[in-house]
């Protein structure tokens, strides 16, 4: 069995990459974005973080979070995300035998990516990266019109303008999602 090690640093930042199982064409994420966002909400409620940045896509999601101070479990947070959202949608997917024998949904990709962001330019590299994701995989022409991130709460503090569109960032951050 591999060995995946993961980066651990108490109270850090994280981006994260989590897919879908079945990429092709699943619209899975966007067709229930309201329970995500509300599995989202009841998961914080009990393992608070910080969202710094989150985009949801079709099929994948990537996303930027603070935790708290001492605090370096992001893996429950993610599986009880993936968890509850898995457990409040309709059951429709295809499950392989493996699948069917630990009793687990055909939803998500067991794996997720997982980077620490390191300093001030990582950040903001990552975070253009995420919010730039929807024209990049042409699912909008600019950044504004993607409705399932949080580029326009970013817009309303200031953090981005609103006719950003990421055409002087390299979005190439070192992952494939």
């Amino acid at each position: 069995m591999p060995n995946y090690r993961r980066h651990h640093v108490a109270g850090g930042c994280y981006f994260f990459t989590i897919n879908l199982l079945e990429r092709h064409k699943n619209q899975l994420l966007i067709q229930h974005i309201n329970i995500l966002r509300q599995v989202v909400k009841q998961i914080r409620l009990k393992f608070p973080f910080h969202i710094d940045g989150w985009v949801v896509l079709p099929e994948h999601m990537h996303c930027i979070w603070t935790l708290p101070e001492g605090d370096d479990d992001y893996a429950t947070r993610i599986r009880l995300i993936k968890t509850l959202f898995s457990k409040q949608i309709p059951k429709a997917e295809r499950r392989s035998a493996v699948r069917q024998r630990r009793c687990e949904r055909g939803i998500w990709q067991r794996r997720y990516w997982e980077h620490v962001i390191r300093d001030e330019n990582d950040y903001i590299r990552h975070m253009d990266y995420l919010h730039f994701n929807p024209v990049k995989h042409g699912h909008v022409k600019q950044v504004k019109d993607w409705p399932y991130s949080t580029f326009r709460h970013l817009v309303n503090k200031g953090v981005y303008p609103e006719n950003w569109a990421g055409s002087d960032i390299d979005i190439n951050v070192g992952e494939s999602g």
